[in-house]
Order: C-alpha cells, then structure tokens, then sequence
C-alpha cells in the first residue's frame, strides 16, 4: 500500500495498514509527517488558542479580587514555543513510522497509472492507494494585490507581527479562532461576514454566548457585509466594504473563507479517478474511487474538513482492504469550535430538523445552574440535547461554554450507541464537574433536574 498525504488521515491510515501486516510507503512533501493539521493548522493554532485563554482569565478573574498585571508577550518565544510543540509531535510521528516498518519518503508523488507512482523521479508500483493529500486555503482574486498584507490560516500562524488593526473576513470557525488570538495578543479585530449571522448552520442557541463574548472583545462584527475593494496604500490595507460602512484601514487582513483541496498535479489524469468541478475526488461508499486500486479520504473527498473525520475514514478504507466486507457503519462525527466559549456538537442539529421539517424534542441545561460553572466565573454555557419525540432516543446534542470540546464525547458515544434519554439521565456524573450538565440536561426532560425548575413536556 501506498499513502500519498501523512496528515491524520494518512498516517492513521499507513499505520494500521502497517499494523495489518501490509507493507506500506507514506509519501508527503514535508521532511516530517503530520500533514496541515500538525505543521500549519491543529496543533499551533489550538497552542496559540491555549496562550490566548491563559490571557484572558489572567483579565477576567479580576472579578474574584485577583489581579495580574499586564502580560509581556514575547513573540519571538511564542513562535519558538509553538516549533518545539510541532517538533516534538512530528518527532513521534518519524519514531512510530520506524517502529511500524513504515516507509517515510518526502516527495511529490504523481500517477503514472492505476498501479504506480512517480516520487522523486522513482517508480513506485502498488496494489493500493489511499490519497489523503489534504487543502490548502481558498486566496479569492480580490486581495492577490496585496502581497504578505493577506494573511491566510496557515501564514497567520507564523505571528510574523501583532497588527494594531486586523480584518478578519469570514465568521466561520477558523476566522473566529485565529481572531480571537490575535485579539488576546493586543490586535484590534474586525470580521466581516457576508451572511447575516456568525457561524452559519450551527444552532443560534449556541452561537449566541459566543457572539455575546465577541463583541465585547472585538472592535466590529460586521454581518450581511461584503470586501468590494482593497488596495495597499502607505504599508497599510485601505477597505471599502458594500453599504454604508465607508473606508476603512487595516494593517493585515486575515483571509478565512474557505479551503479547497490538494488534488492538482497528482497526475489524476492517467487514472479513471473522477473529480467534481471544485477538485473533490469522487468517491463511493468506501471510499474507493473510479479506479477500484485506489482509495481517497479527508479533505480531498469534500464533507466536513476535520481531521478525525479523515483518522476514521482512514480506518474504514484499511479495514476493507484486508478483507472485512460489511457495510460500513454510521457514525456521528463531533464538531468543535476551539474559541471562547468553545462550542461542540454532534449528531442531529435543531437547524437540520428544522430544515427537514422533522419532530423533535429539545432538552437544555443553562450554565448558571452548573455548580462549576460558577465556581470558574462561566456561566455563559448551555448544554442541549435533541430527542427523537417517539422513542426518546439521543439523536444529537450540542454543547457552548468553556471546555465544550472535552464534553461533546460523552454525547457522541451516547447517539453511536442508541441511547435514550434516561440512560443518560440515569448516569451518575461526579460533582461538581461541567459534565453534570449533561446528566441535568437528560433530567429536565422529565422535569426533574435538580438545579433548575422545569415541567416535564411528557
């Protein structure tokens, strides 16, 4: 087997081909392993996403009658800091490579055919491929003009300066994290968002104790808005935005609307391997592509761009190649949102029922019940859960508010398995943590939680 792209999906994949007993080469142009996520997305944008945190209840828990003086932030040890974080993670990687018998080769590999690759001008026959090559950041035509003045999600890691004024354009999840950085760092933040709310397609409910948040931190939220002009002038980006918002100057502008993916160049051509008109590699339910030698998952196959998406993609392609011919499960895949408040969810939306029309049940728990929430000074958090209104089974459940990420688990084991609303409910979850929310959530349900007054809808 052959794996063009050593990200999440591609060394999850190679490893356990590897673990397998097949004989496996890993191929990506970086000298290490990990893939966008390690060296230009994950990793260093959630250990600048830690820093910020760090800052910010450095302010926030002045409340309590503690105050810290101001932080002196050193950029140069940031930057240094971060390098260590991927150095050491990609270090392992290499070290799991050589203890598999994974072959590591940096290089660009192109198809020559359905069996073979060309790597650094080497002939590389295979009986399987999985591509896993990954995305890249979307640069719209308007702002090519103004050179290192764009950042993108992966140049805008590199914190080459703190800009006094930042534009941020786009409200989805990567814009409003690396804005949240930046803002911690001392930037003056704007974003621009061409659709009339932040975060589009997820729950309001959720949205809302982030937006609330970020808008006492940021200096604008500007929705229904869109660039119409920049220009570079005086080492400064001179804006104008459509409606009445005029011109405005800013020192960078943060580019986050969208990404597309790594499938140029591969030499697709020479294969039956189809793509759509965006790039994404057509795939059927195993991800295998047009040509049945070879396999595509991630980014590069469209859906949502996360990478344990990608790490269980990978898993399912391995495990039918070796031969397990079932078909493959459902299972719900956790989104989360690394700002502050974090959100998560997995599952069935109530904006995807809404748009379905379908019946459900809705179950919530406010943070200003939660014991810990109070404790930390966070009680700008709701927990949520939606129910099949029939059976009371768990279909999806989201959660806003400080460490959501680390909750939402719980939630996606109890859909994947078929749990109901008891189940849940009945769960003992120990005091006082933020997981209770969730056994509280499942008890206001039948009006029964604790610390909230709620009559039962049975």
């Amino acid at each position: 087997m052959v794996v063009l792209g050593a990200g999440p999906g591609g060394y999850t994949a190679a490893f356990l081909a590897a673990d397998r007993g097949m004989h496996v080469t890993l191929v990506d142009e970086n000298l290490k392993p990990g893939g966008v996520c390690l060296h230009k997305g994950c990793i260093p944008s959630k250990s600048l996403l830690h820093l910020s945190r760090l800052i910010e209840e450095t302010r926030d828990v002045e409340v309590s009658g503690i105050k810290f003086h101001p932080p002196e932030i050193d950029i140069n040890r940031i930057r240094e800091w971060n390098k260590k974080v991927i150095g050491k993670m990609a270090n392992g990687l290499i070290l799991l490579c050589k203890q598999r018998g994974v072959e590591f080769v940096s290089g660009r590999a192109r198809f020559l055919d359905a069996h073979s690759l060309s790597i650094n001008n080497e002939k590389l026959i295979f009986d399987h491929c999985i591509i896993a090559t990954g995305s890249q950041p979307f640069c719209p035509p308007l702002f090519s003009e103004i050179g290192n003045h764009a950042l993108t999600s992966t140049t805008a890691l590199d914190l080459e300066t703190i800009p006094e004024r930042l534009l941020v354009i786009g409200g989805g999840y990567i814009g409003l994290e690396m804005g949240t950085v930046y803002s911690s760092l001392g930037s003056q933040v704007t974003v621009v968002e061409m659709a009339g709310d932040l975060l589009v397609g997820v729950d309001r409910d959720l949205v809302r104790p982030l937006t609330a948040r970020l808008k006492s931190k940021f200096e604008n939220i500007y929705l229904n808005t869109q660039v119409v002009s920049c220009e570079l002038q005086n080492n400064r980006v001179s804006v104008q935005f459509d409606g009445d918002l005029g011109i405005n100057s800013y020192d960078r502008i943060l580019l986050a609307v969208g990404r597309r993916p790594n499938t140029k160049d591969l030499g697709l051509e020479s294969t039956s391997v189809k793509t759509n008109s965006k790039g994404f590699i057509h795939v059927d339910e195993r991800f295998q592509t047009c040509e049945p030698s070879i396999f595509a998952i991630g980014d590069v196959i469209g859906g949502a761009m996360l990478a344990h998406k990608a790490a269980a993609e990978a898993k399912m392609v391995v495990a039918s190649i070796d031969g397990n011919k079932s078909s493959p499960k459902s299972h719900s895949i956790p989104a989360v949102v690394f700002t502050d408040p974090e959100i998560a969810w997995c599952g069935l939306t109530e904006t995807e029922a809404e748009n379905d029309n379908r019946k459900i049940h809705i179950a919530k728990f406010p943070w200003g019940a939660s014991g810990r929430a109070q404790t930390i000074g966070r009680t700008d958090g709701v927990t949520k859960l939606i129910i099949d209104p029939n059976t009371e089974q768990i279909l999806g459940v989201g959660v806003a508010g400080v460490g959501a990420g680390e909750l939402i688990s719980e939630g996606v084991l109890a859909i994947d398995k078929g749990l109901k609303v008891k189940d849940l409910a009945n769960s003992i979850h120990p005091h006082p943590t933020l997981s209770e929310t969730l056994m509280e959530c499942a008890e206001s349900f039948y009006g029964e939680a604790t610390h909230i007054y709620k009559r039962s809808k049975k």
